[in-house]
């Protein structure tokens, strides 16, 4: 969400790039290529509190299938702000959410196909080299993501089902659990034959939460934890002892 409560939308569709949709419900482009590179398989956008813009593009492949294998990190990551659109980052193993921290000093960012949540210091305009801050197990890939208020980052995993707190000094917790272990094992093993396609992670569909994908805060408290699903078509919800971090767009 934008301050004048207006939002930025990535297109992970065909078309691709980032779009604009006004309060009138309308759409207009507003990126679409960044120093000469298309942004076409463009998976998330975020406002951050100065104003910067951050685009996540998961890969150069298209359609997006066909870089679901191991050996594949040619995702990349761009910055818009008063300078314009550039690439801060590349060389991601299929990137996904990203985010600035609480601190605003670091952005992070899920590395879906590498199965690690990674992040990079902000210096300036631009980043620093990338850390590894946590590395997820077999079937664990992680997608979208919320910090707490205690310095920690709760983790969505598709295919298996799972939400992952990660704290403050990087060791992972598990929240919440819907995986099968038959199932993970399955969809592991197709991940690393390097096929490619989608079916090892639509398996995580079969089970009651359908995929999670995404994980909010909300309530008055920001207690309440707010769960998006693949091939979902409701929000489970639940309450965690550890209120989120305060969104951007909360004041706005």
């Amino acid at each position: 969400m934008l301050p004048n409560r207006e939002f930025l939308l990535a297109n992970l569709g065909p078309g691709g790039g980032v779009w604009r949709l006004d309060k009138d419900w309308r759409l207009w482009p507003w990126l679409f290529e960044a120093e000469g590179e298309l942004l076409r398989v463009c998976n998330f956008v975020g406002y951050e509190r100065d104003g910067t813009v951050y685009i996540s593009v998961s890969t150069r492949h298209f359609p997006r299938e066909r870089s679901m294998r191991p050996v594949i990190a040619d995702g990349f990551i761009v910055r818009v702000d008063a300078k314009g659109a550039r690439l801060v980052a590349d060389g991601i193993a299929f990137t996904n959410e990203c985010r600035v921290d609480p601190t605003g000093k670091w952005l992070y960012v899920n590395e879906t196909q590498g199965r690690r949540i990674s992040r990079f210091e902000i210096r300036g305009d631009g980043l620093g080299p990338k850390e590894t801050v946590h590395e997820f197990g077999a079937g664990e890939f992680p997608d979208g993501f919320a910090f707490d208020s205690e310095g920690g980052v709760w983790i969505a995993c598709v295919l298996a089902n799972r939400v992952i707190r990660v704290d403050a000094k990087g060791k992972g917790h598990l929240m919440i659990d819907d995986g099968d272990a038959a199932m993970i094992a399955q969809g592991e093993a197709i991940f690393q034959s390097g096929k490619g396609g989608r079916e090892w992670l639509e398996l995580g569909a079969k089970r009651s939460l359908r995929n999670i994908a995404s994980v909010a805060f909300g309530g008055p408290d920001l207690k309440t934890v707010y769960l998006g699903c693949l091939a979902g078509d409701r929000i489970p919800t639940f309450r965690s002892p550890i209120a989120g971090a305060e969104p951007v767009a909360w004041r706005f």
